[in-house]
């Protein structure tokens, strides 16, 4: 009911679009003969928009525990050029599936139904297994796994400490994206990034689960760049690398009662490495559990900047942290595997950000780490309700700041910048 729902949401934007403002029945969008392999939605099909057909990829071949590829592609063309809303139907069951680009332009919004398990194949050549790209409103749905088989690459990995690695494929590629939903999907074992949204304008996440193990290299669950109006609900996230990671070019993100862990938490960058990055503003986060995550709030750029940068406007609230290590943290020394010169200062200007209502458990002795530039000191940073216990070997509680001097209100345990902050990199 939640998919269809957000389906028919989307559709009803679509037509307003199309018509002005004024809402036009679905049922008079297309009058035109129903496609090859494909079944006039009706009655027959509960919860269909009207006036859409349903392309059942069984009808171009697909078959359980064979490969899916061209019968997908086959459907997703005629879906494309279709006029009125429709969708893409993958049965229950285990189906293989190839690289596969599905692209528009398209004629009318498209909801994908997996109902089943796609498991990708096993080498690790190429860049994307599945990738979305120019389509303007799309919905995936429907309770299906994105199986990545991701094992022998993660044992293969190098990319973090070698910079000309072979690229490996991610599971679930968003690239210039316009008003989609996608909901109640699992992505399992990516190679790489689980999903990442580039170039993407309004996508919402929600009821979407990620899964791998801590030991999984490099497999953000959730990585944005360059996009605007990004939504993250109701979604649960376990990887061996940030749980949701924000590049450049981020903007109005929320991020809402998602719980995160393993994984190494949620992070802002790390920024300021390359050349015409363009600013991070306006995060919001809040309503969030972290659990035994290597980090809990990051935002990290580097230093040496060959260029100026922005991040602003990002506020966390309502968190919650179990056994969490750096529970908050700003690194603007980052510098993983030594691959920078930490003694030229990081040019990426941090300012508006708070903190409040962030309690639980951390990991280490220092709870709170503010460390920001010498040559751009952290401007409006806030502390508020700040209420986190340890419980290690490690010594008192601690909260370290170096070029910042924080807002602060309420409760605050540990005490606010009590310690000087030894700009290092925390963790990868």
């Amino acid at each position: 009911m939640v998919t269809t729902l957000a389906f028919i949401l989307l559709y009803v934007s679509f037509v307003r679009s199309q018509s002005g403002g004024a809402a036009t029945p679905a049922g008079a969008a297309s009058a035109g003969a129903t496609p090859a392999g494909a079944t006039p939605a009706g009655a027959a099909a509960a919860g269909a928009t009207p006036g859409g057909a349903i392309f059942d990829v069984t009808k171009y071949g697909a078959k359980p525990n064979a490969d899916i590829t061209q019968a997908l592609a086959d459907a997703w063309k005629e879906a494309c050029a279709s006029t009125s809303p429709c969708k893409i139907v993958i049965p229950t069951g285990t189906y293989k599936l190839g690289t596969i680009e599905l692209k528009g332009e398209c004629k009318s919004p498209i909801e994908i139904q997996v109902q089943g398990t796609l498991q990708a194949p096993p080498d690790l050549t190429g860049e994307d297994w599945v990738h979305f790209k120019y389509i303007d409103y799309l919905s995936v749905t429907s309770g299906g796994v994105f199986d990545g088989q991701g094992k022998q690459a993660w044992e293969s990995n190098d990319c973090d400490k070698n910079p000309k690695c072979a690229r490996i494929p991610m599971n679930l590629k968003f690239s210039f994206i316009k008003n989609a939903i996608v909901s109640d999907i699992t992505s399992k074992d990516s190679k790489n990034f689980h999903i990442q949204v580039l170039g993407c304008n309004n996508l919402t996440f929600q009821h979407v689960n990620v899964n791998a193990p801590e030991t999984s290299i490099n497999t953000d669950g959730i990585h944005i760049g360059r996009s605007l109006g990004i939504n993250i609900l109701n979604t649960n996230i376990g990887t061996g690398d940030d749980c949701i990671s924000l590049g450049d070019g981020s903007k109005q993100v929320t991020i809402t009662n998602v719980t995160c862990g393993p994984g190494h938490g949620i992070s802002v960058g790390s920024l300021g490495r390359y050349n015409l990055e363009e600013p991070v503003e306006g995060l919001q986060v809040k309503n969030c559990t972290l659990t035994g995550t290597t980090n809990g709030l990051r935002i990290k750029t580097w230093p040496a900047s060959p260029a100026a940068g922005v991040a602003s406007d990002m506020h966390y609230e309502d968190v919650v942290m179990n056994n969490v290590m750096n529970p908050i943290l700003i690194d603007q020394e980052y510098c993983p595997y030594n691959q920078c010169n930490k003694q030229v200062p990081s040019k990426v200007k941090i300012s508006k950000v708070s903190f409040k209502n962030i309690r639980g458990t951390s990991g280490n002795a220092a709870a709170v780490t503010l460390v920001c530039s010498s040559s751009n000191p952290c401007d409006g940073v806030e502390l508020a309700d700040i209420d986190l216990t340890y419980s290690g070997s490690e010594g008192p509680i601690t909260s370290r700041c170096a070029n910042v001097k924080p807002t602060v209100s309420g409760k605050q345990n540990p005490p606010a910048c009590t310690s000087p902050a030894t700009p290092k990199s925390l963790s990868a």
